[in-house]
């Protein structure tokens, strides 16, 4: 059956209605004239990122001392070029936030700001490079089914969520706005895992599986810690101002000193919570209070109740024998 073209009459009636909203409701959509920093841009920014951490392992084949140098050069060039123009049109993005004008008809030189800030991450990557080195280490130690480092880098899922968060960790730690969120929630999207750029994690970490991972934006992890998958380093609750406003700014999560182990779907809870170095948090658990060094906390062993179903004939109490 054709389409009924004289149903588009209404289309125009439609655009209008939809245009309306952005008057009506207007918080969710920008008409103004700066703009926005791309995720597309950012998203590419990480892979070329990833390619100089990493080198060999990612796109670019047949790398060697005689050609690395160019190679690097040629990426940490545009990356100057793409991260100035996107950190500029995230702090541009910030004042005009924060002060409801457009800041595109002000005088500040976002530009500038933006290149000063480029340069300053670029210059820790050296640094980083060094912490990731001690995140395979961790994993490859930590997993007795791993077979290399090679195959860290390759596969795991935990090891990209943590290069990802540590990028974006410095960028935060600049105080860039918008792009470092927007790096790690790329990450929780291809991975599972969800790390605030905020948080502040030693050497020497390991998330073992990953997937359902959740570590809060105040959370504090010391050296030779390992995660297993799903396990949560959230808030216990969110203090309100007298008008009933989250207060924002406050340790809402956990601190994990070195050397702790948390295992599979154990969740921990509060700004206040601090688990000791050397301690072991069982699968399953639930923990709102701190715990002191070498300590394990585990749950009572749950009874287990099992039903078989059997014919008739050899089952005179019915189908089922428990």
């Amino acid at each position: 059956m054709a389409s009924d073209l004289r149903l588009k009459e209404d289309l125009p009636d439609l655009t209008d209605a939809i245009i309306q909203t952005y008057t009506d409701i207007g918080t969710i959509n920008h008409l103004g004239h700066c703009p926005l920093p791309r995720q597309e841009i950012i998203i590419s920014v990480v892979e070329d990122l990833k390619d100089i951490l990493y080198p060999g392992y990612r796109r670019r084949e047949g790398l060697h001392l005689g050609n690395i140098t160019y190679h690097v050069g040629d990426l940490i060039d545009g990356l100057h070029d793409k991260l100035t123009e996107q950190i500029a049109r995230a702090l541009r993005h910030e004042d005009r936030l924060r002060s409801g004008s457009e800041p595109c008809e002000q005088e500040t030189d976002y530009e500038a700001k933006g290149q000063q800030l480029a340069i300053d991450f670029l210059h820790r990557l050296p640094d980083v490079r060094s912490v990731l080195a001690t995140d395979v280490e961790a994993a490859y130690v930590g997993d007795p089914a791993c077979t290399s480092q090679d195959e860290i880098i390759f596969c795991y899922p935990g090891l990209d969520a943590i290069t990802v968060y540590r990028l974006a960790h410095e960028l935060d730690r600049l105080k860039v706005p918008f792009i470092p969120r927007i790096m790690t929630e790329w990450a929780h999207q291809q991975t599972g895992i969800d790390v605030h750029p905020g948080a502040k994690i030693g050497k020497y970490f390991f998330i073992d599986h990953g997937t359902g991972v959740v570590i809060g934006q105040t959370c504090e992890i010391g050296e030779h810690v390992k995660l297993y998958q799903g396990v949560t380093l959230g808030a216990l609750s969110f203090d309100t101002d007298a008008h009933g406003n989250l207060v924002r700014g406050m340790k809402r999560h956990p601190t994990l000193q070195d050397r702790v182990v948390i295992y599979a779907n154990a969740t921990v809870l509060g700004g206040k919570t601090t688990i000791g170095h050397d301690s072991i948090i069982g699968s399953s658990v639930w923990l709102t209070r701190s715990v002191e060094p070498h300590t394990t906390v585990l749950l009572e062993k749950p009874k287990l109740r099992m039903r078989a179903e059997m014919p008739d004939e050899l089952s005179p109490e019915g189908n089922y024998q428990i």
